[in-house]
């Protein structure tokens, strides 16, 4: 007689081969699944037996491309705030730590103990171009690769986002970083970011061998990469109508799994990448392929050999659902032990973080701006200048630059009354004292500021205003809360959420994380912020490899070319420069 823990009695299972549901018995022995029968087996007897009558039977939910530091909170707090949506492994990608504190930083975040899985992605991108182009605490370079390579955590490279050093520059650290993964690892995923790439340049891009993207996607462009290979991750604000057809018409589910990428502490109160799946169901995917690219095809595609599927010798994470249709999460499972039971209260564990050395709270080695800071001075006679502006889209994070005339009083740039707010990325590492000076087209309304060192990816300070007050409001209060996010009205901070630990993750637990950051959300409202999601938006404005135009410590930069724009533009031949006085 065998004896195994728990036996799953006449429960509607996820075959993951057929992907479809069938009344199977299933049996866990210690972590992993034992044996899977159509009928009871005489010779098994269970420690505890489920009635899985009505019950539905799915593999715990995979999350192949994600940031843990997104959701601003450590992997300790992270692992209690999603076990309960059923994820149970997640591969993540913390080139956000890396940014600040470079291949140490990694190691402190690798070496937290979570019940979640957390397999890791070399980060690829820190800085996410050049140390010529942005400044960020930490570098990986070769070094760190290679001392990477040797973490059995470390299953993939993380998101390469550089696409001219990838496409064009042999000579690149990333191209570099590539290679040595490709001779040291080839059988290791490369993972890609490529948004609004086709034709030549894709093939520019898929040619040094990285095979998947997980940006934007539009229904052309995403037929266009499946056939030429890539592996396709989608994230919410790829969840269309559109895209789904395609994904259908084309049978392409074995060629894409759904993922989160980021997801924001407050969002995180209500659901992670369970969440997607039902957007992707809703917008026309079967909840079947739906479960299927949640579950099986991100484990395929980063070598998760024993996960993935329920099945005899895979790790026994599995979810019970009492709603199909919904997906209604009753349990969850994680290596054969139950971590959720809806009628039950979870009890979340308040962790304690000394591992982290004192310095990592005090991060902000710059100084308070005054408003002489904020006068821009033109060395010109016209009374008008042509500037360029960013002009920031309300679906996703793309940007666009636009011309805009701006008068000129006393031989400084009226910004304040053109309807464009101030935005400025200031380095904040203690490097270069770096600043740059950017406008926006009414990213606003009336008077505020919003300010941030969550700033993607080299987490400078950046604040962003339509008054001087309010600027330098936001950029005090950054500095005596360590970091964080903050939004200020009418000189008024009407929000604030510290971020001490680095400047980018808090340690508070993650239900008092949220409701601070659903504050800032708030308030960005408020102020007349518009996004789908406003503080990726915003946080995304510093980011030099999203379309089109962004901002660094070092300049407002074309994210194609990696050229630097002049704030104004050239009269008369000559070319006209605004800088602080």
């Amino acid at each position: 007689m065998t004896v195994v823990d728990i036996q799953i009695k006449n429960v509607s299972l996820f075959q993951t081969v057929t992907q479809s549901f069938v009344t199977k018995h299933v049996y866990i022995k210690k972590e992993k699944i034992y044996h899977i029968s159509s009928e009871e087996e005489k010779t098994i007897t269970a420690n505890s037996v489920i009635d899985g009558q009505g019950l539905f039977m799915v593999p715990g939910l995979i999350d192949s491309h994600m940031h843990i530091e997104s959701s601003m909170c450590t992997p300790e707090s992270f692992s209690d705030a999603v076990l309960q949506f059923g994820v149970t492994t997640v591969v993540a990608d913390a080139h956000e730590i890396g940014n600040v504190f470079g291949i140490e930083g990694l190691n402190h975040f690798m070496s937290a103990q979570t019940e979640l899985d957390i397999f890791h992605g070399i980060p690829s991108s820190v800085p996410s171009t050049t140390t010529e182009l942005e400044t960020t605490g930490g570098v990986i370079a070769l070094k760190e690769v290679k001392e990477l390579l040797n973490n059995p955590k470390v299953i993939c490279l993380g998101e390469a986002m550089n696409f001219k050093g990838i496409s064009y520059e042999p000579d690149s650290l990333i191209a570099q970083i590539i290679r040595l993964i490709q001779e040291k690892r080839p059988t290791m995923p490369l993972e890609g970011h490529c948004p609004k790439i086709q034709g030549t340049e894709l093939s520019d891009f898929l040619y040094s061998g990285i095979s998947s993207d997980h940006t934007h996607q539009f229904p052309e462009s995403l037929k266009e990469r499946i056939e030429n290979g890539v592996f396709i991750q989608l994230q919410a604000k790829s969840m269309t109508k559109e895209n789904m057809a395609v994904i259908t018409e084309g049978n392409f589910y074995e060629y894409a799994s759904i993922v989160t990428d980021d997801i924001m502490a407050d969002e995180l109160l209500t659901g992670h990448l369970d969440v997607n799946l039902r957007k992707a169901v809703a917008c026309g995917l079967p909840m079947e392929m739906a479960i299927y690219m949640t579950t099986y095809t991100p484990a395929r595609r980063m070598g998760l050999n024993d996960r993935g599927i329920v099945a005899p010798g895979k790790v026994a994470d599995f979810i019970l659902l009492d709603n199909l249709e919904t997906f209604s999460i009753k349990e969850v499972y994680k290596s054969g032990k139950q971590v959720f039971d809806k009628l039950k209260s979870r009890i979340v564990e308040r962790h304690t973080y000394d591992y982290y050395p004192k310095n990592y709270f005090d991060t902000l080695k710059t100084r308070h701006l005054t408003e002489q800071d904020l006068l821009l001075k033109v060395e010109t006679d016209l009374e008008k200048v042509r500037c360029q502006v960013i002009r920031k889209h309300e679906i996703g994070t793309f940007t666009e630059p636009i011309i805009k005339e701006i008068s000129v009083t006393d031989g400084y740039l009226d910004w304040e009354e053109t309807g464009c707010s101030l935005l400025i990325v200031m380095e904040r590492y203690g490097k270069n004292k770096n600043i740059s000076y950017s406008l926006i087209e009414k990213p606003i309304d009336g008077k505020g500021a919003i300010g941030t060192t969550w700033a993607h990816d080299h987490h400078n300070i950046m604040i962003m205003g339509s008054t001087k007050e309010d600027l330098l409001q936001v950029q005090h209060e950054l500095i005596e809360m360590k970091g964080g996010y903050c939004v200020s009205s009418d000189n008024q901070i009407i929000g604030r959420c510290p971020l001490p630990l680095g400047g980018i993750v808090s340690t508070e637990p993650i239900d008092i994380l949220g409701v601070r950051l659903k504050e800032i959300r708030t308030s960005m409202q408020k102020i007349g912020y518009k996004n789908m999601n406003e503080i990726m938006s915003f946080s995304t404005l510093s980011l030099p490899v999203s379309p089109a135009i962004k901002v660094t410590d070092v300049g407002m930069m074309d994210t194609k070319t990696q050229v630097f724009y002049s704030m104004i533009l050239e009269e008369d031949g000559k070319l006209l420069n605004a800088y602080t006085y």
